[in-house]
């Protein structure tokens, strides 16, 4: 804000820097009409263009402009301001990713109708006053209110089990007086000494560290690393505990939301009461109400998706990261950033801790905690000292599954154990859909996504061929629409889908269900199936990924991973990580309540290091053999990388924008640009990709080097575009 009025000289227009969610590389100068007062962190109301937008006034000054030129702040919202912390937060993340500021603050304005105040809501309260005459309808509904709150008309009326008309006579006669209900809190306060958790000796040992790093205050990080079942959740709940009875806010960060119902259960055992969620599938009313609510700080724990990082806190004390090693946590369009890295800085910044929690650490969390950076707690048992479950490989070069079908003998004898036991059985393949390829027997036509560079994926259930990458979607024609032969068109390879048909062949009686993401009913529906699953209403379970991540199925002795090599087959550098991640995941949904419980992985490769380690437990053997080799590659977190994609309608406009930014990259020492080179998905939606990747040492500049780099290229011109993603997560 600038004010520099001087004695015996008009006052100079006041002005003030908006920062709008938009790609801006700086905040816009508004001016301040007389009259209004604004400060740092304001949430404005300025116009931009033909429309209004909401904006945030920054803290730092923009080039000076003539106050003729300046267009006035429309409006000042009556909300809390966003704090200086979350404003450094959006500056830092911005600078490092090297996205516009403007796009990091749309993050923090997603939800402009909780910019104003909640309404009060009319309610009737008790007075002194007797009604002129008493029948049964009237004492009902005097008895109701005899506790001396405010109801509203339509609440009292039903709880008393009368009509309104009874409570609107009484209220004529003076029995209730009208006041003015504040807006209903969407979550109670949590308890913190509600329901505290029996834990073991190595649990309460984590705890009161977690606790005393909360009370002590102050940034750092503390990596969880328990194994599947070690009661991590209960544990971190102690630090949320701390954090509360310090009367700070938490949040609690979850890779997917069909986490989330399970967890509010749990949360609410221990404190007495859910925190508030949030995530994409949240009702518009109630994201309005959360955000409010969080800003006033009456809400004081949020357990959410990535995107509540951007929640605007006042008075933050701890995050939690829950599975910290999950692909989920990066944001891989527009604000390109890992949610897990920027809560580290989130509490750098406040000034914090922040706890990150894993059966399965990252590699880079792992390095961070052998360096000392970070402090690892080992969680080496399962709570109550149940077993973890026995592991086997199955060689498919020596069993191999029947023709037409993707099971082995041996997987199929120990389902059908299994089965007689009455106990549940889980077959794991990471592949959406019925078969990810459909050609023609005839031809050979394969159809392909007319937008990508990718096989479309049959699903059956929906009788459809679908692109997993741009949605493009087509119905199964009954002929080829090549050489139009009917009924030749064939599947290739197994989805989750055609895995459960083969079941169904082999165990016709069973209750059998498919769990993935893609499913109709959404949400709501896989909600649904986990919790009939867990309360034991299935016998054997087939999925994607989505099995893998933090339930708990009482009754599931046996996991069947149907290809184990899956993940092995690409060219990501964390290919062997991510596998190991997510088959011990996987494996671990067995035998969580102490029961005999077995895991068999199908596999052509038995002796690749990832089979060998996660068959005989030994984790630290991998983990010293990854860490190792990504030191030897100079890969992360050893080095560093950023990914330049250039896009274009054309290939010839792709190709040649990408050649000429690589001829423009600076000369450095200690940093190389490798490529370009047409993306492993050329085409995507109808754009064409080219892929620069640069390799930088630990301490590179990375960000000056690709600053550098754009400015010297040439400009984006027509249908190009260039997106950066420093430290990607994704090769495609």
């Amino acid at each position: 804000m600038t004010d520099d009025s001087r004695p015996g000289r008009p006052a100079p227009v006041r002005s003030a820097p908006v920062l709008v969610p938009m790609p801006a590389e700086r905040p816009y100068t508004y001016q301040v009409p007389d009259g209004m007062d604004v400060a740092p962190g304001s949430i404005v109301r300025v116009p931009l263009g033909p429309r209004e937008v909401a904006g945030i006034v920054w803290d730092s000054a923009t080039d000076p402009v003539d106050p003729k030129k300046l267009k006035p702040i429309s409006e000042v919202f009556d909300c809390p301001p966003i704090d200086q912390e979350t404003r450094r937060f959006v500056d830092w993340i911005a600078s490092y990713t090297l996205s516009a500021p403007g796009m990091v603050a749309r993050m923090l304005l997603r939800a402009p109708a909780a910019f104003d105040p909640e309404p009060w809501t009319e309610g009737l309260r008790r007075t002194d006053a007797v009604p002129d005459r008493m029948t049964s309808a009237r004492a009902r509904v005097l008895e109701t209110a005899d506790d001396g709150l405010a109801w509203t008309r339509s609440g009292l009326a039903h709880a008393a089990g009368v009509s309104s008309t009874v409570v609107d006579g009484l209220r004529d006669q003076g029995v209730f007086e009208t006041v003015m209900i504040p807006p209903r809190p969407v979550v109670a306060v949590p308890d913190t000494g509600y329901a505290r958790s029996e834990l073991s000796a190595d649990q309460q040992a984590v705890a009161d560290a977690l606790r005393a790093a909360v009370d002590n205050g102050g940034p750092g990080v503390t990596l969880i690393d328990g194994v599947t079942g070690s009661g991590k959740t209960e544990v971190y709940f102690e630090a949320v505990a701390a954090a509360l009875d310090r009367n700070r806010q938490a949040l609690i960060l979850l890779p997917e939301i069909a986490l989330t119902h399970a967890f509010l259960e749990r949360f609410q055992d221990r404190f007495g009461a859910k925190p508030a969620e949030w995530h994409s599938d949240l009702p518009p009313r109630m994201r309005e109400r959360v955000w409010r609510q969080v800003a006033e700080g009456s809400v004081r724990v949020v357990a959410g998706a990535r995107s509540a990082l951007f929640l605007p806190f006042q008075e933050l004390g701890l995050i939690v990261v829950d599975e910290e090693h999950d692909p989920a946590y990066k944001q891989e369009d527009r604000v390109p950033y890992n949610a897990r890295d920027m809560a580290v800085v989130r509490g750098h910044i406040g000034g914090f801790p922040v706890v990150l929690a894993s059966a399965t650490p990252s590699i880079e969390s792992r390095v961070n905690a052998d360096q000392g950076r970070y402090a690892r707690a080992v969680l080496s048992a399962r709570f109550a000292e149940a077993s973890l479950p026995d592991l086997r490989t199955i060689d498919l070069r020596r069993a191999p599954p029947a023709r037409g079908g993707f099971l082995s003998p041996a997987l199929l004898t120990e389902m059908r154990n299994t089965l007689a036991r009455q106990e549940q059985s889980l077959l794991f393949l990471n592949r959406r859909g019925y078969a990810p390829l459909t050609l023609c027997r005839v031809c050979g036509h394969r159809f392909q996504c007319p937008d990508c560079s990718s096989w479309l994926v049959e699903h059956r259930f929906r009788g459809q061929l679908v692109c997993h990458h741009c949605g493009h979607h087509e119905k199964r024609p009954d002929a080829c629409p090549e050489c139009g032969t009917f009924d030749h068109l064939v599947a290739c390879g197994p989805g989750v889908e055609r895995v459960a048909e083969e079941v169904v062949g082999h165990f016709p009686d069973a209750r059998t269900i498919v769990l993935s993401s893609d499913l109709l009913g959404g949400v709501k529906r896989l909600r649904l199936e986990l919790e009939a699953i867990a309360n034991g209403e299935a016998d054997i379970v087939i999925g994607t990924q989505l099995v893998a991540k933090g339930h708990n199925f009482p009754n599931m002795t046996l996991v069947g991973i149907v290809d184990a090599d899956l993940g092995l087959a690409n060219g990501d550098p964390r290919a062997a990580e991510r596998t190991f991640q997510l088959l011990s995941q996987v494996t671990g949904r067995a035998g969580r309540t102490g029961k005999k419980s077995l895991g068999l992985l199908q596999t052509y490769q038995p002796d690749h290091p990832v089979m060998r380690a996660i068959v005989s437990g030994d984790a630290e053997a991998f983990y010293q053999r990854e860490i190792a080799e990504r030191e030897r590659a100079g890969l992360p977190p050893f080095g560093r990388l950023a990914g330049i994609i250039v896009s274009a309608a054309t290939r010839a406009e792709a190709e040649g924008h990408a050649w000429a930014l690589r001829r423009a990259a600076p000369a450095a020492a200690d940093i190389q640009v490798l490529g370009p080179a047409e993306a492993p998905i050329a085409l995507l939606a109808g754009r064409h990709r080219f892929r620069l990747l640069v390799h930088g040492e630990r301490r590179s500049d990375m960000q000056g080097f690709i600053r550098a780099l754009l400015a010297a290229g040439p400009k984006v011109r027509g249908s190009v575009r260039v997106s950066v993603d420093i430290d990607p997560q994704s090769f495609l």
